[in-house]
């Protein structure tokens, strides 16, 4: 008999979760909006510093919201990091724009600035600058903000930062996206808080706030009949949802303690061996470590990436590749794509590896991926 399934990053009940569920049926507010909502939205805007939210059916959802507000469409670009999951990126492409991706840099995996300083002044140059930038808090690890944002406000660009991945993790005692004109979260089942499915659009700027929440709701404008002037979108957030967030979001910096304390444990483990390294975390941030990511460089390791997770998938255990930049994908072919010398993002593609991070993890479990990764060395 196989072992358990050990999964990369499953959900994790903090124990309040059913509290909550049972006094949104108890009050029936069992459709989208409810008391549940507004309690979400008001819970997290106190923990992330970000004063205007709202709860919507996805982190891609919030993206596009954002987007649509900025009245961003065809004929536009905007710059994103390459390195990310596609959700970050096909809003752009739901308004009929193009993106422009943006290589990662070595010292934390994220959007590069210095290379977005150069798309941008190459932008200026030709007289098109981006309607917005959109960098990744890749993996947990918050970007640079500080340095992104200066460069963007130099030109009158808004920052929608991809927090999607990054709840709990801070840069400089800020909570990650805080800093951003808006900031977009993700409660997907996968992510260190999950609402099941689900996403957060934060923001300081009320008028952004309020667009969306009414475009969220199909656009309705104030009237007793259903009148609408424009077109909108169903994306609000279940009530039964967002009681399930409230739970999560009550041992949410638990959570962020024992991933800080999983990555550890794998550094610990196999920090020592040749050819194999870590996401690196600069000064001044903490990420949430949301997946402990591996780099195996197959010639001083003696096994490739792949031949560790087929190895680990064997044994039941799930570890995936680092995300496959945007700018290999053939449904982003033809768009344009900023790098240095080399493409640091398709090194890191080519040997990282997602190891299991799941806040349950035990100790043993541990030791159970640790040993098999040790294995695969000649």
């Amino acid at each position: 008999m196989k072992n358990p399934r050990l999964f990369l990053s499953p959900p994790h009940m903090g124990g309040r979760e059913p509290d909550f569920v049972r006094q949104a049926f108890a009050s029936n507010y069992i459709a989208p909006l409810g008391p549940m909502v507004d309690a979400f939205e008001k819970e997290f805007s106190a923990y992330t510093g970000l004063p205007h939210c709202v709860a919507l059916s996805s982190g891609t959802a919030a993206t596009h919201l954002a987007l649509r507000h900025l009245g961003v469409g065809p004929g536009d670009e905007v710059m994103a990091s390459t390195l990310t999951f596609i959700g970050s990126v096909t809003p752009v492409t739901f308004q009929g724009a193009e993106p422009v991706f943006i290589d990662c840099d070595e010292s934390s995996w994220n959007m590069d600035p210095a290379l977005l300083e150069q798309a941008i002044d190459a932008a200026a140059r030709r007289g098109k600058l981006p309607k917005a930038v959109i960098p990744t808090d890749l993996y947990g690890q918050p970007c640079d903000l500080p340095r992104i944002r200066a460069i963007c406000d130099r030109h009158g660009i808004p920052v929608l930062c991809d927090s999607a991945e990054a709840m709990g993790a801070r840069i400089q005692e800020r909570h990650a996206g805080a800093d951003a004109w808006a900031a977009v979260y993700s409660f997907n089942g996968n992510k260190i808080m999950t609402t099941s499915g689900g996403g957060m659009l934060a923001s300081h700027d009320t008028e952004l706030i309020d667009h969306a929440r009414k475009l969220s709701q199909q656009a309705r404008d104030p009237a007793p009949w259903y009148e609408h002037t424009e077109i909108g979108f169903n994306y609000r957030m279940s009530n039964i949802l967002a009681a399930i967030g409230r739970g999560q979001l009550e041992v949410l910096d638990e959570r962020v303690q024992r991933k800080r304390e999983i990555s550890a444990g794998y550094q610990a483990r196999l920090g020592g061996l040749p050819g194999l390294s870590f996401m690196p975390e600069p000064a001044g941030c903490r990420s949430n470590r949301w997946l402990t990511v591996a780099l195996i460089d197959p010639a001083a390791f003696g096994a490739d990436t792949h031949a560790v997770r087929e190895a680990l998938e064997a044994e039941n255990i799930e570890a995936r590749p680092v995300w496959k930049p945007m700018h290999l994908q053939p449904v982003f072919k033809g768009c344009s794509f900023r790098k240095g010398q080399e493409a640091v993002s398709e090194k890191l593609f080519a040997q990282g590896l997602c190891l299991p991070s799941g806040t349950a993890m035990t100790d043993a479990d541990l030791d159970r991926v640790c040993d098999i990764v040790r294995s695969r060395r000649p």
